[in-house]
């Protein structure tokens, strides 16, 4: 069954654990672990119907092979990658173009939400586009404190795992919207 929420996810530390990449000589990424709990999660919320958009910065190689790696590519209904769309996030195009590709329109939005580990490019760019976040703060990599109200997530958790929880009780919360 389709459900009525749209997952934006970004990869790097939020899917894939960074700590892991190995590149080959071209800056490609040719392996890397997933975070523990996360391939389960992606592939139970893929499984449940949810619409999962890929939205990540970096090399389009570096994500085929880390999905394929790891059995993910299928779970994607579109993958927004900046090497191909020319802008980083937090670029509205990045989020633009996710909404592009499967027909979503300004209504749409509530819908949506952004789920990554970067307040600067993550957070903030879905906040500056209109659309809720959900902040993954399992790695310590990068600071976690907001510089200015659009760094503020919607949710925050601490765990892949915590993400099938929330969708489903967004996804309630639409429904009811709907009655």
């Amino acid at each position: 069954m389709k459900k009525k929420l749209i997952i934006f996810t970004d990869i790097g530390d939020t899917i894939i654990d960074e700590g892991t990449e190995v590149r080959n000589a071209e800056s490609v990424v040719t392996h890397a672990d997933c975070i523990p709990g996360a391939r389960t999660t992606m592939l139970a919320l893929h499984d449940s119907g949810y619409p999962i958009i890929m939205v990540a910065d970096g090399l389009t190689a570096s994500f085929r092979n880390m999905m394929k790696e790891h059995g993910l590519s299928h779970i994607f209904s579109a993958w927004i990658i900046s090497e191909e769309v020319g802008e980083d996030k937090p670029s509205a195009r990045m989020f633009e173009s996710a909404m592009q590709a499967l027909s979503l329109t300004e209504k749409d939005k509530h819908r949506i939400i952004m789920v990554g580990n970067n307040v600067k490019r993550d957070i903030r760019g879905a906040s500056r586009f209109g659309i809720r976040s959900v902040l993954l703060d399992w790695s310590s990599r990068r600071s976690f404190e907001p510089e200015c109200p659009d760094d503020v997530p919607t949710w925050r958790i601490h765990t892949p795992e915590e993400l099938f929880p929330l969708a489903e009780l967004i996804e309630s919360q639409l429904e009811d919207e709907d009655d």
